[in-house]
């Protein structure tokens, strides 16, 4: 879990000392177009630390050490009027953070009658000064490449403008993200699905991708812990599950109450290890306290995925990073995959057996008793469910053959039709350029067959993660 959720924004103006007596009112006038800045990062949970105009070398290297001290996530640089390329790069360089260029000009254009018809001309390179954010941009970025700093531009006017107030929100919430997965707990518990390989991971490799920790679990425990649920923790539970979910009529009392038993006991395991996102599988074939255990998690996993702790089947601990991540988004991130293909709609159909994410879900997400778990050991009870209709986001955490990873983004449309009923996730997705393009688009990158889904278009914020976290995002377009 988050040792501290508030995102720690640093932000500074940049402008030259020369310009203030030369040109009187000018830094005054800069500074509140800084303050202007500021209110726009007020978003989210944040707290943002202003360090004001650094005008000169002295206040760059003290600028740079209080960055640093303030453990700050993501950096704002406001470039004000023109500035010397030196006064930016020891704050820069010691804040060793993701840095964000904000090249915003005071309006939409200079008023160039007014501005012409000044009799004073030094009042005149005054205002020009002010309208002058643009000209060290260049100056910095070529800084930045020599110096090898990663850097991102936003560009546009300081107010009323659309496109910078959606990108600096859109940066804030992938920082925010980058910040949950370095600090998240994943605990991962059994084994994989035996012969699914294109599911195998390298656990060190995703912990230098995302950052995190890993809890390696034993499901004994939580075998263990379903025997310490005491009646009135299983009643809570059942009366939450109705809340949740709508039960159907023929789902029977004892796989009801074997089903909230588990839910309680995996509660008491999340808490105790202080997780914020599961893998797991396991068959407990020839244990019977283990099986009982491993048929029975799909209601309580599915009800942690809408408490923004999502759970993953079949040791899929790739995909647990995408729900995670979509999640994280405030987005949901269902566990999913291919079902079949309707020509006919031009749909792609997906879903996955339990659990699902039911803060997406269209209605109410509907309880089946399965006599079998299709290529698994046991049955119980199972959740069905459609991703709410209108715009989705597609991710998967890929591995490639260099041994890294990337991101694979799609945005498509969940649609109304029908569904199959079947006791699993089910949903119908159209994409921009149709069902086959997609299919064979998306399976040349090489995923897993695994993938998350989450509402609303996310692709822009996830490439920002994607800049944040140093990783390849490719978008299926």
């Amino acid at each position: 879990m988050i040792l501290n959720s508030t995102l720690r924004i640093g932000l500074f103006g940049v402008g030259l000392d020369t310009y203030w007596s030369q040109f009187p009112g000018l830094k005054d006038r800069l500074t509140g177009h800084l303050e202007l800045v500021e209110e726009k990062l007020h978003l989210l949970d944040t707290a943002v630390i202003n360090l004001g105009l650094i005008d000169n070398a002295d206040k760059a290297f003290k600028a740079g050490d209080k960055f640093r001290s303030e453990n700050i996530d993501i950096l704002f640089l406001y470039v004000s009027t023109y500035a010397l390329s030196a006064t930016v790069l020891p704050v820069v360089k010691k804040a060793n953070v993701p840095v964000i260029v904000l090249n915003l000009s005071p309006g939409a254009s200079i008023d160039y009658k007014i501005f012409n018809a000044m009799e004073d001309r030094t009042k005149m390179t005054g205002e020009w000064l002010a309208h002058c954010s643009s000209c060290s941009v260049p100056e910095i970025a070529n800084v930045f490449k020599r110096c090898k700093i990663p850097f991102f531009q936003i560009t546009g006017m300081l107010q009323d403008d659309d496109h910078v107030d959606v990108q600096i929100r859109e940066w804030l919430e992938a920082a925010s993200t980058a910040k949950v997965m370095y600090y998240n707990r994943l605990g991962i518990m059994g084994n994989y699905y035996g012969g699914m390989m294109d599911i195998y991971t390298d656990i060190t490799l995703l912990t230098a991708t995302f950052g995190g920790y890993i809890e390696v679990l034993e499901i004994d425990e939580l075998s263990t812990l379903r025997k310490s649920v005491s009646t009135e923790e299983r009643q809570l539970k059942i009366a939450e599950i109705n809340t949740v979910f709508e039960v159907q009529a023929d789902c029977d009392n004892e796989e009801l109450n074997r089903a909230a038993i588990t839910a309680v006991a995996l509660d008491k395991l999340i808490a105790k290890y202080e997780l914020g996102s599961l893998a797991y599988y396991y068959k407990g074939t020839g244990n019977s306290d283990n099986e009982s255990t491993a048929s029975s998690v799909i209601l309580g996993n599915s009800i942690l995925t809408g408490k923004n702790v999502p759970v993953a089947g079949e040791f899929e601990l790739k995909n647990i990073h995408a729900m995670k991540i979509l999640d994280s988004f405030n987005s949901g991130g269902s566990f999913t995959e291919y079902y079949a293909m309707d020509f006919k709609d031009d749909v792609v159909l997906m879903g996955h057996d339990g659990p699902c994410h039911p803060a997406i879900a269209e209605g109410k997400i509907k309880v089946k008793p399965l006599h079998v778990y299709h290529g698994k050991v046991g049955n119980g009870l199972s959740v069905e469910m459609s991703v709410a209709q209108g715009p989705v986001t597609l991710l998967s955490v890929v591995e490639n053959a260099s041994g890294g990873m990337f991101l694979l983004v799609a945005e498509g449309e969940s649609v109304t039709g029908e569904i199959l009923e079947i006791g699993n996730t089910n949903s119908r997705y159209r994409f921009p350029i149709g069902a086959r393009n997609f299919v064979e688009s998306w399976n040349s990158y090489g995923p897993a067959h695994h993938c998350a889904v989450g509402k609303g278009k996310l692709a822009s914020r996830l490439k920002k993660l994607g800049s944040i976290l140093n990783i390849e995002v490719v978008q299926i377009l």
